[in-house]
């Protein structure tokens, strides 16, 4: 069973999902993980108003290792078309399902960056709307 998730995870690295730029994004934000050098870009594109926002679309970019760049584009995979109330409200038990296998403690590190990146966004963008 691991090997099926091992090769979900290849994929992902190799066939990112959601990979790029969005040009006039809503919510742009990057973070890296200074012990192993991950890092993380997350564009998303709203759909909405008032307090009933949903993910449109969202991108990342980023450079490390491939559980912190395949756990990305899982994470995308998984929230586009999300509303940002069920997006904030994603455990980090969440994300290591997603990736499927059990990791390190270093390694969970890797997988959770991408959901830090995009929780800290949509905070950094509510707080720009009040």
């Amino acid at each position: 069973m691991q090997d099926l998730y091992r090769e979900h995870i290849l994929d992902h690295y190799e066939n990112p999902r959601h990979h790029g730029v969005i040009e006039h994004a809503d919510i742009s934000h990057e973070e890296s993980n200074p012990l192993c050098g991950d890092r993380i870009r997350i564009d998303v594109k709203l759909d909405g108003e008032g307090n009933r926002y949903r993910i449109a679309d969202a991108a990342f970019t980023g450079d490390g290792c491939i559980i912190s760049q395949a756990a990305a584009s899982m994470l995308l995979e998984d929230v586009v078309g999300k509303s940002v109330d069920e997006v904030e409200q994603i455990e980090p038990q969440h994300m290591l399902d997603l990736v499927g296998i059990p990791l390190t403690a270093a390694r969970v590190k890797c997988a959770l960056l991408g959901l830090k990146v995009l929780k800290t966004g949509i905070k950094l963008w509510k707080l720009q709307q009040t």
